[in-house]
């Protein structure tokens, strides 16, 4: 993930504490209580990585079955793969069945609507190509997740009347989360409130993106009373600030909870992703030890990594 990327030598000085809430959030959970039994979902942006070989994949695994491997180790993960084309009914059908084989039916994926509805038409007569991926998509069956729909940088407000003309034609049986990055979304206190009142209106959620080099989009506004957190990682020398990092969020969350927070998708999208192992093994454990989360640990090949 290379949006808010800031140099190694600069992230020493990246001020990565949380942000305050903000008022959609308070919004959202004036008349809300504590949910009985939130759910979790700790996951990753990728389906893995030769370095992962010998840590939680084993010796000989090829690359064709690292989704499968993958799956024995993770219940949910981030699907970036169809973002780069709208995917054929088949391809989707293979990724459920590569879950199938890995014996685990609770799997869910998170999808990312394709550049052709989001870049290349930016939203604009994307009927046609949202229709194909979403039909498409939906080969995943019990495996889908909510769809995120990721904007482009150059995505601004005067494009809003756009974007709500989109979002209101989306189909209300999928749960479906939006993510920003033009900097005036954030600068102007106008464009800011119009655009969360139109998620909380439409029940489509916000993304909120964790990355050292833009944090405005750390812009802590829940529209609906769930969260998808992208946490982007520095890993190498600086590893122990995001355990750091994902601590401070473990609190944050637990605070949610207690004011009505049903679900949580925590998506770790690493700048260096031979750590991503690591990052999901601590995540989880801390969300089972201090959010009474249930999810299944990663297991590393050896006790030593």
């Amino acid at each position: 993930m290379d949006f808010g990327v800031v140099e190694r030598a600069a992230i020493p000085f990246v001020d990565f504490k949380l942000p305050p809430d903000g008022l959609q959030t308070r919004r959202t959970f004036e008349s809300l209580t504590k949910a009985e039994k939130p759910e979790f979902y700790v996951g990753a942006s990728k389906w893995g990585r030769r370095e992962w070989i010998g840590k939680i994949f084993p010796q000989k695994t090829k690359e064709a079955d690292f989704l499968t491997a993958y799956a024995k180790h993770f219940h949910s993960m981030e699907l970036n793969a169809v973002f780069y084309s709208v995917p054929t009914p088949d391809i989707v059908c293979r990724f459920r069945q590569k879950v199938e084989a890995s014996g685990n039916p609770d799997f869910l994926f998170f999808p990312k609507l394709s550049r052709t509805i989001s870049h290349i038409k930016r939203l604009k007569d994307a009927e046609v190509p949202t229709e194909m991926f979403l039909e498409s998509i939906r080969n995943l069956g019990g495996m889908l997740g909510p769809c995120f729909l990721q904007l482009g940088d150059n995505f601004g407000p005067k494009n809003f009347q756009v974007l709500a003309a989109y979002l209101k034609h989306l189909p209300k049986d999928l749960q479906f989360f939006c993510e920003i990055r033009h900097e005036e979304w954030f600068a102007d206190a106008k464009n800011r409130q119009e655009y969360f009142n139109l998620l909380a209106e439409q029940n489509i959620g916000a993304v909120i993106t964790d990355t050292g080099g833009r944090r405005d989009v750390l812009h802590m506004e829940l529209t609906i009373p769930e969260v998808y957190i992208r946490f982007v990682a520095n890993g190498d020398e600086y590893l122990g600030s995001d355990y750091t990092r994902i601590d401070d969020w473990i609190q944050r969350i637990k605070i949610w909870l207690d004011q009505g927070l049903k679900k949580v998708y925590f998506m770790i999208n690493p700048v260096r992703d031979n750590y991503t192992p690591e990052l999901c093994r601590y995540a989880i454990h801390e969300f089972n030890k201090v959010l009474g989360a249930e999810i299944p640990p990663v297991h590393f090949l050896s006790q030593d990594l």
